[in-house]
């Protein structure tokens, strides 16, 4: 049942985003969607004209702006990052200051306008590589890349300023995975597709190392749904959300079952060794909160979206690589 009206979803014009819009506004919420729109507002054409949505663009540092566009807001969903490891070491002081120097000013500004929910989209990367064969919410961060450490820095950021006015989640993701209309081709899932729709050869780095996965179908719903939860199911908690676990090699294998047995698929070596499994036990039992897609879903909507001409020029467009758009676009 909806408990609110109004949604801002900060950083609401990128991959999660432009799934997650369509299915708010769905859902009957007005939404803001706040966001300097680096990939277009093209990617929201199929709800454009929907009477409840609201096209905001401005960049989430302008705390100004952005404290003024909160107002009226009841509750937020927090996406906003340069995301992936080579798109923060391209320019590590850019993604300092939109990753983490403007958290704690974006959360502060919330609970002075009276935000009631407010969820943040850190990542399962936070964990750093773990020994254990199930990494569940209770084990120490060790992250690995400015990407992660800045993710468990606004963890903190949470823990320092959370009080018992505003209901606040801390969701921590898989690898997402799937088509969107701001589609992404820089994740292992959606890499390993493009690759063998577009050139029939799949080159696998490694191929044991775990990652978990969650399509980007599960990962929208359940950000809908944290709009329905009670306050005292969800506040100050962490959850993971993964579900997927499965080796580089297997995923390979089963995009070329997709795609076709022709698919060749070359092994390669790396000194990206990172393997972890992550448990998504905790959201399971206490939130009820079970996937209801997999990665084979999520090839199979790549490959549609191939066979539809919906994805131009795979392999070079900017579009789909985010440190290629931040390059085009010479970010500061």
């Amino acid at each position: 049942m909806r408990k609110f009206n109004n949604v801002m979803v900060i950083g609401g014009g990128g991959y999660v985003g432009a799934v997650l819009i369509p299915k708010l506004l769905k859902a009957g919420y007005k939404v803001k969607v706040y966001d300097l729109f680096i990939y277009g507002e093209q990617v929201f054409d199929a709800v454009k004209k929907d009477p409840n949505l609201t096209l905001i663009k401005g960049d989430v540092r302008d705390i100004k702006k952005l404290d003024s566009d909160i107002k009226g807001t009841e509750a937020i969903i927090h996406l906003a990052c340069i995301s992936n490891d080579p798109s923060v070491e391209l320019d590590a002081n850019l993604a300092k200051s939109v990753n983490l120097d403007c958290f704690r000013p974006c959360y502060q500004s919330a609970k002075k306008n009276k935000v009631k929910r407010f969820i943040y989209a850190s990542s399962s990367s936070v964990y750093g590589i773990k020994e254990e064969s199930n990494v569940t919410e209770d084990m120490s961060l060790e992250p690995l890349t400015d990407y992660s450490r800045f993710k468990a820095a606004c963890e903190q950021i949470i823990r320092e300023e959370i009080t018992d006015d505003m209901t606040t989640l801390i969701l921590r993701p898989a690898t997402v995975c799937g088509y969107s209309p701001r589609l992404r081709l820089d994740l292992t899932v959606n890499i390993l597709t493009n690759h063998a729709v577009t050139n029939k050869k799949i080159k696998v780095f490694g191929g044991g190392q775990m990652r978990p996965n969650l399509n980007i179908q599960d990962m929208t719903d359940l950000y809908v749904k944290c709009m329905e939860f009670e306050h005292d199911q969800i506040h100050g908690k962490v959850f993971n959300a993964g579900y997927e676990n499965h080796s580089v090699m297997d995923i390979a294998q089963m995009v070329k079952k997709e795609i076709g047995d022709d698919i060749a698929i070359e092994v390669v070596p790396t000194d990206d060794n990172r393997s972890y499994h992550v448990s998504s036990e905790k959201i399971k039992k206490e939130l009820g909160f079970i996937s209801n897609y997999n990665i084979t879903d999520a090839i199979k909507s790549i490959k549609d979206a191939f066979d539809k001409n919906l994805i131009k020029d795979s392999m070079n467009n900017s579009f789909y690589y985010n440190i290629k758009r931040m390059k085009d676009l010479k970010l500061k």
